[in-house]
């Protein structure tokens, strides 16, 4: 009888935690860090994807399509991350369940650093036809499975340990990693379609920031498991209940409020690629401006917008997160009335857009999963919180390039601005179901009392 000396997924875990067994006490900065270094890893991912399906992909993988064509077929391979996600996650939490948050969160970040690097080798349309748009969309649907995956629990946990006067300030914190990702990511951008002609930006400049996607993905990868697996990390994981359950056993008890969560943030949402994707193609389509000047124009919103999310927390502390998510929307929908049309004003227009834009955006954006996430239960939230983020990006950011450009293209940039207005609405209507619901469990709790 032979005795199996590999070591099992478990004991790797354990023996991760005991090289750090002697972490001190935590605290809600070191939670919060640990945070920004996980959203910011995986929203750089997401923009150098963003960037290229506007200034690369229709050419390279879509050529036969036409300028406004191939943009649309890239739109939509873009759209097949956010379909995967929900599944990624239901796997993931199988995973985590089995073999522990270390393990899963190592095999879904080595999923997503191999399907985005993978991308920086794939062969164009020229070389391997629609085998190209294939690989593409296998890639995509890749990361989809490892975002769904990636959810570490840390933003949950920093949302129950974040003093009860400071809230909306902790709420706001994953959300930095947006612009500080944007930034970054149009910054590379920018710096190789200066300096390189167009010939070989296509054949091999736009390849560079899916490799340094991956590089930061395996930094993140270290930073995120020195924290996730420590004794006391897991110890707070425990105490606090958040455990992963099973999807369906999270659906079935906190089904209304997952549905409200998914649909709350849609202004926000909406507004998200309304100034970084869906601008960026419609500048580059049907204006004379260069892609690399409105990059910097992104870079300039995106400071603004981390700004705005800074505030936010001031903000949601001082009036409530309810209330500035419901004021933000109805802001966005005065927006949607006349500043689209700014895109086509020229570089001023295009610059109050963005810098109008991203203020709007992050004072919603950073609040926008607070509200309903801190009413899951303690023993469903780390399920329930993930499949929320994931319903939320698939319902109201998933297909927006895709709808926007398509809308804009037929009737005008005022219906990209009547896009915007129903993720608006459809905002308002969930804040207030929510805000009915737990009127309702309130009214049950004090009847049985």
């Amino acid at each position: 009888m032979s005795v199996s000396t590999t070591p099992s997924s478990e004991s790797l875990e354990r023996d991760a935690a005991a090289l750090h067994d002697d972490h001190g006490e935590i605290d809600a900065g070191e939670i919060a860090i640990g945070v920004i270094i996980g959203r910011t890893s995986e929203f750089f991912d997401f923009f150098v994807y963003a960037i290229a399906s506007v200034v690369v992909f229709p050419q390279l993988i879509f050529p036969f399509a036409g300028p406004i064509g191939g943009t649309l077929l890239s739109f939509a391979v873009f759209a097949l991350a956010f379909l995967a996600r929900p599944l990624g996650t239901a796997l993931f939490i199988a995973i985590d369940q089995k073999f522990g948050r270390g393990a899963k969160l190592t095999i879904a970040l080595f999923l997503l650093g191999t399907s985005t690097v993978a991308v920086a080798f794939l062969p164009g349309y020229e070389t391997i036809g629609i085998a190209a748009a294939v690989l593409l969309a296998v890639l995509r649907i890749g990361q989809g499975m490892a975002l769904g995956g990636a959810w570490d629990g840390l933003a949950s946990l920093l949302a129950v340990n974040a003093p009860e006067n400071r809230r909306g300030w902790y709420a706001m914190i994953p959300q930095l990693g947006a612009p500080i990702g944007l930034i970054v990511a149009s910054a590379l951008f920018a710096f190789f379609l200066n300096t390189l002609s167009a010939a070989d930006f296509l054949d091999w400049g736009w390849r560079y920031p899916f490799f340094v996607a991956f590089a930061i993905n395996v930094v993140a990868l270290f930073a995120r498991l020195r924290i996730v697996v420590t004794p006391n990390f897991q110890k707070l994981f425990e105490t606090r209940e958040l455990q992963p359950v099973p999807v369906h056993t999270a659906i079935k008890a906190e089904g209304p409020r997952i549905a409200i969560g998914a649909f709350a943030p849609l202004a926000s949402f909406a507004m998200f690629h309304m100034v970084t994707v869906f601008p960026l193609s419609w500048v580059f389509l049907f204006t004379q401006e260069t892609p690399v000047r409105f990059l910097l124009i992104e870079m300039v919103g995106a400071v603004f917008g981390l700004l705005a999310i800074l505030a936010s927390g001031v903000l949601a502390d001082r009036y409530g997160r309810r209330f500035l998510l419901a004021a933000t929307a109805a802001g966005i929908a005065a927006f949607s009335g006349f500043a689209p049309q700014l895109l086509n004003a020229g570089a001023v227009g295009e610059l109050v857009f963005m810098i109008s834009g991203f203020i709007l955006l992050g004072l919603s954006f950073g609040q926008a999963s607070g509200p309903v996430a801190s009413s899951f239960s303690l023993a469903n939230r780390y399920t329930a919180s993930a499949l929320t983020s994931d319903l939320a990006w698939l319902f109201g950011a998933g297909f927006a390039p895709l709808v926007a450009l398509w809308i804009s293209s037929q009737f005008g940039l005022i219906a990209a601005g009547a896009y915007l207005l129903s993720g608006s609405v459809l905002t308002l209507a969930a804040l207030w179901l929510n805000r009915e619901l737990a009127r309702s469990s309130s009214d049950k709790t004090r009847a049985k009392a």
